[in-house]
């Protein structure tokens, strides 16, 4: 049986989908007057703890079942998603490269935004050739904020 939780989090609420055979989709959302319970379904329990300990500063991998829907191709592009290091960021060409193909680009660009497990498959460390924060589902802010979050160096102040 498919279940959904939700928590919130520094970025808005995140909804957690999945069931038995993994987390199908994750998604932020703009709106915090969303109707939602505060009952987190068996299934999701591990995949929200490890989502609130992210955000805590208390991990940096995921290591739930994931179970997302799409094309062999956008799965292929996700997996290689995951084997970005926390902290780190690559390029679409670098994706593609690994991919054996430079010329996909453009195809695992939009494999990269179509990513339904927000966070968990790290979408948010590819950046542009020229370093610039290109394209994000979530907004550009959410991803200067959790490239921000992940960054090794964390700014402090003087006083």
């Amino acid at each position: 049986m498919i279940t959904t939780a939700f928590i919130e989090t520094p970025l808005g609420i995140a909804s957690i989908t999945g069931d038995e055979e993994g987390i199908s989709e994750i998604s932020i959302t703009n709106n915090t007057e969303e109707e939602h319970t505060n009952i987190i379904p068996e299934t999701l329990k591990e995949a929200v703890t490890q989502l609130q300990d992210y955000f805590e500063g208390k991990r940096d991998h995921f290591d739930v079942k994931l179970n997302p829907s799409g094309t062999d191709f956008q799965k292929k592009v996700w997996k290689e998603l995951t084997k970005i290091p926390f902290g780190k960021t690559v390029t679409y060409l670098d994706i593609a490269k690994n991919l054996g193909d430079p010329k996909c680009i453009r195809a695992a660009a939009s494999a990269n935004g179509k990513n339904p497990l927000w966070i968990v498959i790290p979408c948010h460390r590819v950046i542009g050739s020229d370093g610039s924060l290109t394209g994000y589902a979530g907004g550009l802010w959410r991803k200067k904020w959790l490239l921000d979050h992940e960054s090794p160096i964390k700014q402090q102040t003087l006083f």
